[in-house]
């Protein structure tokens, strides 16, 4: 499996990778990872694809937001959407994409990547839940257990707040129990 930037010529396949991952929802998660490219930049964010014989299997993207810090505004990540195809999810297609880009994400110099997801799934990739650290999540529409959050080696204590997410989900919709 190769794991590597998604290209433009990814774009309909990675759209299709969330229409089968997420059924009924899938059309909603798709427009939500196309109004989020817009957001990246050769610095700050990153989508990334799982190819196998040529095939996309698998999409993750973070892609910034902002941290209301006491201090001052701090540039974060937000991990979503991340999808895989049916027939290849368990077989750690998603867990590959996540690892590498929390470790990208490192690189870029992120204090924190941020998520709404399973408490189940998300720690062992080191996500710990946000309000206990000093983070207030943005809606309250999102359960606390889901709100959790990856300090990276540029966190510093101070950076402590609540996380403003990008326009981009709160127009799809994206925040929350829907």
């Amino acid at each position: 499996m190769e794991l590597r930037a998604e290209e433009p010529a990814d774009h309909e396949a990675v759209e299709e990778v969330h229409r089968q991952a997420f059924g009924d929802d899938g059309e909603h998660v798709a427009g939500l990872a196309r109004g989020l490219r817009d957001l990246l930049s050769p610095t700050s964010g990153l989508s990334l694809v799982a190819v196998e014989h040529g095939e996309v299997v698998g999409h993750v993207m973070f892609t910034r937001s902002v941290l209301d810090a006491a201090e001052r505004l701090v540039d974060v990540l937000v991990l979503s959407p991340v999808g895989v195809l049916p027939a290849r999810q368990r077989t750690g297609v998603g867990s590959a994409l996540i690892r590498r880009g929390l470790d990208l994400a490192d690189e870029q110099g992120a204090p924190a990547v941020f998520l709404e997801g399973s408490p189940g799934y998300y720690p062992r990739f080191g996500f710990r839940p946000g309000e206990p650290l000093g983070f207030r999540k943005p809606s309250l529409r999102i359960p606390d257990a889901a709100f959790q959050v990856r300090l990276l080696g540029d966190y510093e204590p101070w950076m402590t707040g609540t996380l403003v997410y990008s326009e981009v989900f709160w127009n799809h919709d994206a925040v929350g129990l829907r």
